[in-house]
Protein backbone atom coordinates (compact mmCIF):
# COMPACT_ATOMS: atom_id res chain seq x y z
CA UNK A 1 0.00 0.00 0.00
CA UNK A 2 1.38 3.64 -0.53
CA UNK A 3 0.11 7.00 0.78
CA UNK A 4 -1.59 9.23 -2.26
CA UNK A 5 -2.27 12.82 -1.86
CA UNK A 6 -5.73 13.73 -3.65
CA UNK A 7 -6.01 17.07 -5.34
CA UNK A 8 -8.99 19.28 -6.00
CA UNK A 9 -9.19 18.13 -9.86
CA UNK A 10 -9.62 20.75 -12.36
CA UNK A 11 -12.92 20.68 -14.39
CA UNK A 12 -12.98 23.16 -16.97
CA UNK A 13 -10.45 26.11 -18.07
CA UNK A 14 -11.51 28.96 -16.39
CA UNK A 15 -12.60 27.05 -13.27
CA UNK A 16 -10.29 28.03 -9.89
CA UNK A 17 -12.37 26.13 -7.25
CA UNK A 18 -14.73 23.58 -6.40
CA UNK A 19 -17.48 22.88 -3.46
CA UNK A 20 -16.90 19.79 -1.89
CA UNK A 21 -21.07 18.54 -1.91
CA UNK A 22 -20.36 15.37 0.16
CA UNK A 23 -17.66 13.18 1.23
CA UNK A 24 -19.11 9.64 -0.12
CA UNK A 25 -16.02 7.56 1.21
CA UNK A 26 -15.82 8.56 4.97
CA UNK A 27 -12.25 8.69 6.74
CA UNK A 28 -11.21 4.81 7.64
CA UNK A 29 -13.32 2.84 5.12
CA UNK A 30 -11.98 0.83 2.34
CA UNK A 31 -12.90 1.76 -0.92
CA UNK A 32 -12.61 -0.27 -4.97
CA UNK A 33 -11.20 1.02 -7.53
CA UNK A 34 -14.49 3.30 -9.47
CA UNK A 35 -15.90 3.98 -6.25
CA UNK A 36 -17.01 7.68 -5.77
CA UNK A 37 -14.94 8.73 -3.29
CA UNK A 38 -16.43 12.56 -3.10
CA UNK A 39 -19.24 14.96 -5.01
CA UNK A 40 -17.81 18.46 -6.10
CA UNK A 41 -19.83 21.28 -7.36
CA UNK A 42 -18.64 23.97 -9.22
CA UNK A 43 -20.62 27.08 -11.23
CA UNK A 44 -21.10 25.10 -14.03
CA UNK A 45 -20.94 21.45 -13.50
CA UNK A 46 -21.11 18.61 -10.38
CA UNK A 47 -19.16 15.85 -10.97
CA UNK A 48 -18.86 12.88 -8.74
CA UNK A 49 -14.93 11.60 -8.18
CA UNK A 50 -13.68 8.20 -8.64
CA UNK A 51 -10.98 6.23 -7.52
CA UNK A 52 -8.08 5.02 -9.24
CA UNK A 53 -7.35 2.29 -7.30
CA UNK A 54 -8.90 0.10 -4.54
CA UNK A 55 -7.63 1.75 -1.36
CA UNK A 56 -9.00 3.39 2.04
CA UNK A 57 -9.50 6.77 2.86
CA UNK A 58 -6.54 8.24 5.50
CA UNK A 59 -7.75 11.38 5.99
CA UNK A 60 -10.37 14.57 4.94
CA UNK A 61 -8.87 17.39 4.42
CA UNK A 62 -11.81 19.55 3.85
CA UNK A 63 -15.77 19.10 5.22
CA UNK A 64 -18.72 19.07 2.97
CA UNK A 65 -19.71 22.60 1.68
CA UNK A 66 -15.94 23.61 1.69
CA UNK A 67 -14.83 25.35 -1.06
CA UNK A 68 -11.15 24.42 -2.19
CA UNK A 69 -8.95 25.86 -5.07
CA UNK A 70 -7.87 23.52 -7.51
CA UNK A 71 -5.01 21.40 -7.30
CA UNK A 72 -5.48 21.96 -3.12
CA UNK A 73 -4.90 18.60 -1.21
CA UNK A 74 -8.30 17.73 -0.12
CA UNK A 75 -7.34 14.07 1.01
CA UNK A 76 -4.89 11.29 1.91
CA UNK A 77 -5.36 8.22 0.59
CA UNK A 78 -3.50 4.38 0.84
CA UNK A 79 -3.93 3.32 -2.32
CA UNK A 80 -2.71 -0.36 -3.37
CA UNK A 81 0.30 -1.01 -5.25
CA UNK A 82 -0.84 -1.98 -8.31
CA UNK A 83 -1.88 1.96 -8.71
CA UNK A 84 -1.20 2.59 -12.56
CA UNK A 85 0.35 5.93 -11.71
CA UNK A 86 2.38 6.83 -9.31
CA UNK A 87 1.31 10.52 -9.31
CA UNK A 88 -0.99 12.08 -7.31
CA UNK A 89 -4.47 11.87 -8.06
CA UNK A 90 -4.79 15.54 -9.09
CA UNK A 91 -5.66 17.68 -12.47
CA UNK A 92 -4.36 15.68 -14.72
CA UNK A 93 -7.09 12.78 -13.62
CA UNK A 94 -9.91 12.45 -16.29
CA UNK A 95 -13.73 13.21 -14.05
CA UNK A 96 -15.09 15.68 -16.22
CA UNK A 97 -18.98 14.50 -16.73
CA UNK A 98 -20.40 12.71 -19.85
CA UNK A 99 -23.16 14.72 -21.79
CA UNK A 100 -26.11 14.01 -21.39
CA UNK A 101 -27.64 11.02 -23.73
CA UNK A 102 -29.11 12.82 -26.70
CA UNK A 103 -27.79 11.72 -30.42
CA UNK A 104 -25.27 9.88 -31.33
CA UNK A 105 -22.75 8.33 -29.09
CA UNK A 106 -19.20 10.02 -29.13
CA UNK A 107 -16.65 8.25 -31.54
CA UNK A 108 -14.59 6.29 -30.17
CA UNK A 109 -16.78 5.18 -27.22
CA UNK A 110 -16.73 1.31 -25.99
CA UNK A 111 -19.12 -0.75 -25.34
CA UNK A 112 -22.73 -1.58 -26.32
CA UNK A 113 -24.84 1.17 -25.56
CA UNK A 114 -27.58 2.25 -28.03
CA UNK A 115 -27.36 5.52 -29.63
CA UNK A 116 -31.68 6.46 -29.72
CA UNK A 117 -32.19 9.98 -28.86
CA UNK A 118 -33.96 10.66 -25.66
CA UNK A 119 -38.07 11.32 -25.80
CA UNK A 120 -38.55 14.59 -24.62
CA UNK A 121 -40.23 15.34 -21.21
CA UNK A 122 -43.78 15.60 -22.77
CA UNK A 123 -43.45 12.33 -23.93
CA UNK A 124 -46.12 9.84 -21.19
CA UNK A 125 -44.66 6.72 -21.39
CA UNK A 126 -42.06 7.11 -19.36
CA UNK A 127 -40.58 9.33 -16.91
CA UNK A 128 -37.18 10.88 -18.19
CA UNK A 129 -34.97 11.73 -16.13
CA UNK A 130 -34.23 15.48 -17.98
CA UNK A 131 -31.28 16.22 -15.88
CA UNK A 132 -29.14 13.14 -16.26
CA UNK A 133 -25.88 13.17 -15.22
CA UNK A 134 -23.28 9.99 -16.38
CA UNK A 135 -20.38 9.34 -13.98
CA UNK A 136 -17.61 7.31 -15.58
CA UNK A 137 -18.55 4.35 -12.78
CA UNK A 138 -22.13 4.75 -13.44
CA UNK A 139 -20.89 5.25 -17.84
CA UNK A 140 -18.96 1.85 -16.51
CA UNK A 141 -22.15 -0.05 -14.77
CA UNK A 142 -24.08 0.69 -17.85
CA UNK A 143 -21.85 -0.88 -20.46
CA UNK A 144 -21.48 -3.74 -18.03
CA UNK A 145 -25.17 -4.92 -17.93
CA UNK A 146 -26.01 -3.31 -21.75
CA UNK A 147 -28.02 -0.30 -20.23
CA UNK A 148 -28.79 2.21 -22.95
CA UNK A 149 -28.29 5.89 -22.67
CA UNK A 150 -31.98 6.71 -23.22
CA UNK A 151 -32.76 3.89 -20.65
CA UNK A 152 -30.56 5.52 -18.31
CA UNK A 153 -32.58 8.26 -18.73
CA UNK A 154 -35.35 7.09 -17.32
CA UNK A 155 -34.26 6.29 -14.18
CA UNK A 156 -34.71 8.77 -10.93
CA UNK A 157 -31.48 9.80 -9.61
CA UNK A 158 -30.81 11.07 -6.27
CA UNK A 159 -28.14 12.85 -6.50
CA UNK A 160 -28.01 16.60 -6.44
CA UNK A 161 -30.52 17.74 -8.98
CA UNK A 162 -31.34 14.64 -9.83
CA UNK A 163 -28.25 13.13 -10.56
CA UNK A 164 -27.66 9.19 -11.21
CA UNK A 165 -25.51 7.69 -8.83
CA UNK A 166 -23.97 4.52 -8.36
CA UNK A 167 -26.89 3.40 -5.99
CA UNK A 168 -29.57 4.58 -8.46
CA UNK A 169 -28.75 2.24 -11.01
CA UNK A 170 -27.59 -0.74 -8.98
CA UNK A 171 -31.43 -0.46 -7.40
CA UNK A 172 -32.46 -0.17 -10.80
CA UNK A 173 -30.97 -3.61 -11.44
CA UNK A 174 -32.22 -5.19 -8.23
CA UNK A 175 -36.10 -4.21 -8.76
CA UNK A 176 -35.48 -5.74 -12.67
CA UNK A 177 -35.10 -3.08 -15.19
CA UNK A 178 -38.50 -2.07 -15.42
CA UNK A 179 -38.15 0.53 -18.26
CA UNK A 180 -35.87 -1.53 -20.41
CA UNK A 181 -38.27 -2.33 -23.08
CA UNK A 182 -40.07 0.79 -22.81
CA UNK A 183 -40.86 2.47 -26.15
CA UNK A 184 -40.52 6.27 -26.83
CA UNK A 185 -43.29 7.82 -28.21
CA UNK A 186 -42.74 9.12 -31.61
CA UNK A 187 -42.67 12.93 -31.72
CA UNK A 188 -44.46 13.17 -34.89
CA UNK A 189 -46.97 10.48 -35.95
CA UNK A 190 -49.43 8.90 -33.82
CA UNK A 191 -51.63 10.18 -31.24
CA UNK A 192 -49.69 12.52 -28.93
CA UNK A 193 -50.85 13.49 -25.49
CA UNK A 194 -52.20 17.21 -25.23
CA UNK A 195 -51.06 19.73 -23.17
CA UNK A 196 -53.98 20.37 -21.88
CA UNK A 197 -52.72 23.41 -18.83
CA UNK A 198 -55.17 22.23 -15.98
CA UNK A 199 -55.77 24.45 -13.24
CA UNK A 200 -54.25 22.18 -10.66
CA UNK A 201 -55.14 24.42 -7.93
CA UNK A 202 -53.37 25.65 -4.38
CA UNK A 203 -52.50 23.74 -1.88
CA UNK A 204 -50.21 21.81 0.50
CA UNK A 205 -47.18 20.50 -1.80
CA UNK A 206 -45.95 17.07 -1.08
CA UNK A 207 -43.14 15.89 -2.58
CA UNK A 208 -43.13 12.42 -3.89
CA UNK A 209 -39.93 9.79 -1.87
CA UNK A 210 -37.68 7.70 -4.16
CA UNK A 211 -40.54 4.63 -3.15
CA UNK A 212 -44.03 6.51 -4.23
CA UNK A 213 -41.52 7.78 -7.33
CA UNK A 214 -40.86 4.03 -7.95
CA UNK A 215 -44.03 2.85 -7.66
CA UNK A 216 -45.30 5.59 -10.05
CA UNK A 217 -42.77 4.76 -12.75
CA UNK A 218 -43.49 1.00 -12.50
CA UNK A 219 -47.42 1.67 -12.65
CA UNK A 220 -47.12 4.07 -15.79
CA UNK A 221 -44.62 1.87 -17.23
CA UNK A 222 -47.33 -1.48 -16.59
CA UNK A 223 -50.09 0.57 -18.27
CA UNK A 224 -48.10 1.54 -21.33
CA UNK A 225 -46.42 -1.93 -21.74
CA UNK A 226 -49.65 -4.21 -20.88
CA UNK A 227 -53.32 -4.48 -22.60
CA UNK A 228 -54.71 -4.56 -19.48
CA UNK A 229 -58.15 -6.83 -19.29
CA UNK A 230 -59.46 -7.49 -16.13
CA UNK A 231 -62.15 -10.47 -15.03
CA UNK A 232 -64.21 -10.73 -12.29
CA UNK A 233 -65.63 -14.29 -10.28
CA UNK A 234 -68.08 -14.26 -7.06
CA UNK A 235 -66.57 -17.09 -4.66
CA UNK A 236 -68.65 -18.27 -1.53
CA UNK A 237 -65.72 -18.41 0.95
CA UNK A 238 -68.45 -19.95 3.75
CA UNK A 239 -66.24 -23.19 4.76
CA UNK A 240 -63.27 -21.79 4.87
CA UNK A 241 -64.09 -19.16 6.90
CA UNK A 242 -65.96 -21.27 9.40
CA UNK A 243 -63.20 -23.91 9.72
CA UNK A 244 -60.87 -20.51 9.79
CA UNK A 245 -62.76 -19.38 12.54
CA UNK A 246 -62.38 -23.01 14.32
CA UNK A 247 -59.41 -23.26 14.13
CA UNK A 248 -57.43 -20.11 13.95
CA UNK A 249 -56.75 -20.24 17.91
CA UNK A 250 -55.14 -24.26 17.79
CA UNK A 251 -52.80 -23.47 14.83
CA UNK A 252 -51.41 -20.78 16.62
CA UNK A 253 -50.43 -22.78 19.47
CA UNK A 254 -49.10 -25.47 17.65
CA UNK A 255 -46.91 -23.30 15.53
CA UNK A 256 -46.79 -19.76 16.87
CA UNK A 257 -48.17 -18.57 14.48
CA UNK A 258 -51.48 -16.48 13.11
CA UNK A 259 -53.64 -18.06 10.81
CA UNK A 260 -54.41 -15.76 8.43
CA UNK A 261 -56.80 -15.33 4.95
CA UNK A 262 -53.42 -14.58 3.06
CA UNK A 263 -51.78 -18.31 3.81
CA UNK A 264 -55.09 -20.06 2.51
CA UNK A 265 -55.33 -17.94 -0.63
CA UNK A 266 -52.11 -18.31 -1.80
CA UNK A 267 -52.72 -22.13 -1.44
CA UNK A 268 -55.53 -21.99 -3.59
CA UNK A 269 -54.12 -20.08 -6.27
CA UNK A 270 -51.09 -22.34 -6.54
CA UNK A 271 -52.78 -25.11 -7.79
CA UNK A 272 -54.81 -23.16 -9.69
CA UNK A 273 -51.50 -22.37 -11.42
CA UNK A 274 -50.31 -26.10 -11.63
CA UNK A 275 -53.98 -26.24 -13.57
CA UNK A 276 -52.89 -23.65 -15.96
CA UNK A 277 -49.70 -22.59 -15.73
CA UNK A 278 -49.53 -20.44 -18.66
CA UNK A 279 -50.80 -17.97 -16.28
CA UNK A 280 -47.46 -18.25 -14.72
CA UNK A 281 -45.07 -16.62 -17.27
CA UNK A 282 -43.20 -13.27 -19.21
CA UNK A 283 -43.11 -12.19 -22.47
CA UNK A 284 -39.97 -11.57 -23.94
CA UNK A 285 -39.70 -10.24 -27.48
CA UNK A 286 -41.62 -12.67 -29.40
CA UNK A 287 -41.39 -15.45 -26.75
CA UNK A 288 -43.40 -16.41 -23.80
CA UNK A 289 -41.16 -17.89 -21.05
CA UNK A 290 -43.20 -20.66 -18.79
CA UNK A 291 -41.88 -20.05 -15.32
CA UNK A 292 -40.80 -23.19 -13.38
CA UNK A 293 -40.94 -22.19 -10.34
CA UNK A 294 -44.56 -20.92 -8.54
CA UNK A 295 -43.76 -17.78 -6.51
CA UNK A 296 -46.42 -15.49 -5.48
CA UNK A 297 -45.68 -12.01 -4.66
CA UNK A 298 -48.40 -10.22 -1.91
CA UNK A 299 -48.65 -6.87 -2.55
CA UNK A 300 -48.17 -5.27 1.30
CA UNK A 301 -49.14 -1.59 2.53
CA UNK A 302 -46.21 0.01 4.35
CA UNK A 303 -46.80 2.34 7.36
CA UNK A 304 -45.58 4.81 4.98
CA UNK A 305 -48.59 4.46 2.54
CA UNK A 306 -46.31 3.16 0.21
CA UNK A 307 -46.83 -0.37 -1.37
CA UNK A 308 -44.44 -3.31 -1.63
CA UNK A 309 -44.11 -6.66 -2.86
CA UNK A 310 -42.37 -9.87 -0.77
CA UNK A 311 -42.05 -12.69 -2.20
CA UNK A 312 -43.77 -16.64 -0.83
CA UNK A 313 -41.01 -18.88 -3.05
CA UNK A 314 -42.25 -22.08 -4.20
CA UNK A 315 -45.29 -21.43 -2.56
CA UNK A 316 -46.56 -24.38 -4.39
CA UNK A 317 -44.23 -26.90 -2.48
CA UNK A 318 -45.37 -25.47 0.92
CA UNK A 319 -47.56 -26.84 3.46
CA UNK A 320 -50.19 -24.22 5.22
CA UNK A 321 -48.10 -24.18 8.31
CA UNK A 322 -44.91 -23.05 6.01
CA UNK A 323 -47.25 -20.72 4.18
CA UNK A 324 -48.55 -19.26 7.23
CA UNK A 325 -45.01 -18.94 8.62
CA UNK A 326 -43.21 -17.06 5.34
CA UNK A 327 -46.76 -14.55 4.96
CA UNK A 328 -46.15 -13.51 8.69
CA UNK A 329 -42.66 -13.10 8.36
CA UNK A 330 -42.64 -11.14 4.75
CA UNK A 331 -45.19 -9.37 5.93
CA UNK A 332 -43.83 -8.25 9.38
CA UNK A 333 -40.27 -7.37 7.74
CA UNK A 334 -42.57 -4.78 5.30
CA UNK A 335 -43.74 -3.29 8.22
CA UNK A 336 -40.78 -3.38 10.13
CA UNK A 337 -38.64 -2.42 6.88
CA UNK A 338 -36.23 -4.78 7.53
CA UNK A 339 -36.99 -6.78 3.64
CA UNK A 340 -33.75 -8.18 1.84
CA UNK A 341 -33.68 -7.21 -1.71
CA UNK A 342 -33.45 -11.25 -2.43
CA UNK A 343 -37.13 -11.08 -0.19
CA UNK A 344 -39.26 -8.59 -3.56
CA UNK A 345 -37.37 -10.35 -5.85
CA UNK A 346 -38.72 -13.58 -8.64
CA UNK A 347 -42.10 -13.24 -8.06
CA UNK A 348 -44.10 -15.06 -11.13
CA UNK A 349 -47.98 -14.04 -10.22
CA UNK A 350 -49.16 -11.75 -7.60
CA UNK A 351 -52.06 -11.29 -4.80
CA UNK A 352 -53.47 -8.09 -4.15
CA UNK A 353 -55.95 -8.27 -1.04
CA UNK A 354 -57.69 -5.08 -1.41
CA UNK A 355 -60.46 -6.71 0.87
CA UNK A 356 -58.06 -5.57 3.70
CA UNK A 357 -59.12 -1.94 3.51
CA UNK A 358 -62.74 -2.88 3.06
CA UNK A 359 -62.93 -2.90 -0.81
CA UNK A 360 -65.89 -5.09 -2.69
CA UNK A 361 -63.02 -5.43 -5.19
CA UNK A 362 -60.62 -3.99 -7.08
CA UNK A 363 -58.97 -3.59 -10.90
CA UNK A 364 -55.32 -4.36 -10.06
CA UNK A 365 -52.00 -2.83 -12.03
CA UNK A 366 -49.90 -6.00 -13.55
CA UNK A 367 -46.51 -6.45 -11.62
CA UNK A 368 -44.53 -6.72 -14.46
CA UNK A 369 -42.88 -8.82 -16.12
CA UNK A 370 -46.06 -11.11 -15.01
CA UNK A 371 -48.47 -12.30 -16.94
CA UNK A 372 -51.47 -11.61 -14.30
CA UNK A 373 -52.41 -10.39 -11.04
CA UNK A 374 -55.68 -11.39 -8.50
CA UNK A 375 -57.33 -8.70 -6.51
CA UNK A 376 -59.37 -10.27 -3.81
CA UNK A 377 -62.29 -8.19 -2.09
CA UNK A 378 -63.71 -8.12 1.22
CA UNK A 379 -65.19 -11.00 2.65
CA UNK A 380 -69.03 -9.52 3.16
CA UNK A 381 -72.13 -12.04 4.73
CA UNK A 382 -74.81 -12.06 2.22
CA UNK A 383 -78.53 -13.40 1.80
CA UNK A 384 -78.10 -15.87 -0.91
CA UNK A 385 -80.37 -18.69 -2.94
CA UNK A 386 -78.37 -22.08 -2.44
CA UNK A 387 -80.23 -24.81 -4.32
CA UNK A 388 -80.90 -27.62 -2.02
CA UNK A 389 -82.39 -31.06 -3.12
CA UNK A 390 -84.78 -30.30 -0.48
CA UNK A 391 -85.40 -26.89 -2.70
CA UNK A 392 -83.91 -23.64 -2.81
CA UNK A 393 -82.91 -21.65 0.08
CA UNK A 394 -82.02 -18.04 1.46
CA UNK A 395 -79.01 -18.80 3.38
CA UNK A 396 -76.28 -16.43 4.36
CA UNK A 397 -73.22 -16.86 2.91
CA UNK A 398 -69.85 -15.21 3.01
CA UNK A 399 -68.99 -13.85 0.02
CA UNK A 400 -65.90 -12.74 -2.21
CA UNK A 401 -65.06 -11.09 -5.21
CA UNK A 402 -61.79 -11.97 -7.25
CA UNK A 403 -60.91 -9.97 -9.73
CA UNK A 404 -57.85 -11.29 -12.62
CA UNK A 405 -56.38 -8.37 -14.62
CA UNK A 406 -54.01 -9.75 -17.33
CA UNK A 407 -51.70 -8.90 -19.95
CA UNK A 408 -53.58 -10.02 -23.47
CA UNK A 409 -50.41 -10.09 -25.44
CA UNK A 410 -50.20 -13.50 -23.60
CA UNK A 411 -53.21 -14.61 -22.04
CA UNK A 412 -56.31 -14.54 -23.56
CA UNK A 413 -60.10 -14.40 -22.33
CA UNK A 414 -60.51 -18.19 -22.19
CA UNK A 415 -57.69 -18.82 -20.26
CA UNK A 416 -58.01 -16.14 -17.76
CA UNK A 417 -61.71 -16.98 -17.13
CA UNK A 418 -61.00 -20.54 -16.59
CA UNK A 419 -58.51 -19.84 -14.21
CA UNK A 420 -60.00 -17.20 -12.27
CA UNK A 421 -63.16 -19.31 -12.01
CA UNK A 422 -60.39 -22.59 -10.76
CA UNK A 423 -59.38 -20.43 -7.88
CA UNK A 424 -63.01 -19.73 -6.75
CA UNK A 425 -63.89 -23.41 -6.99
CA UNK A 426 -60.91 -24.25 -4.63
CA UNK A 427 -62.09 -21.43 -2.34
CA UNK A 428 -65.38 -22.34 -2.45
CA UNK A 429 -64.54 -26.34 -1.98
CA UNK A 430 -62.31 -25.90 1.20
CA UNK A 431 -61.74 -29.37 2.62
CA UNK A 432 -63.48 -28.40 6.02
CA UNK A 433 -61.52 -31.59 7.51
CA UNK A 434 -58.16 -30.06 6.61
CA UNK A 435 -56.01 -30.79 9.61
CA UNK A 436 -52.72 -28.99 9.89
Amino acid sequence: MQKTELKMPKMGESITEGTIINWMVKEGDSFEEGDILLEVATDKVDNEVPATAAGKMLEHKFKAQDVVPVGEVIAVLELSENVKSKKSISNSEKIAPVSPPTGEMPAGQRGTLTSKPIPSASSNSFKVNENVFISPLVDAIARKNHISYEELARISGTGKDGRLRKSDVSNYLENGRPFQFAQAVPEVSGFQVPDLKFDKGKGKIVEMDRMRQMISDHMVFSKHTSPHVTAYVEADLTEMVQWRNKNKVAFQKKYNEKLTFTPLFIECVAKAIQDFPMINSTLDGRNIIVKDEINIGMATALPSGNLIVPVVKNADKKNLNELATATNELVGKARDNKLKADETKGSTFTISNVGTFGSLMGTPIINQPEAAILATGIIKKRAEVMEREEGDTIEIRQMMYLSLSFDHRIVDGYLAGSFLRRIADYMEQFDVKKTF
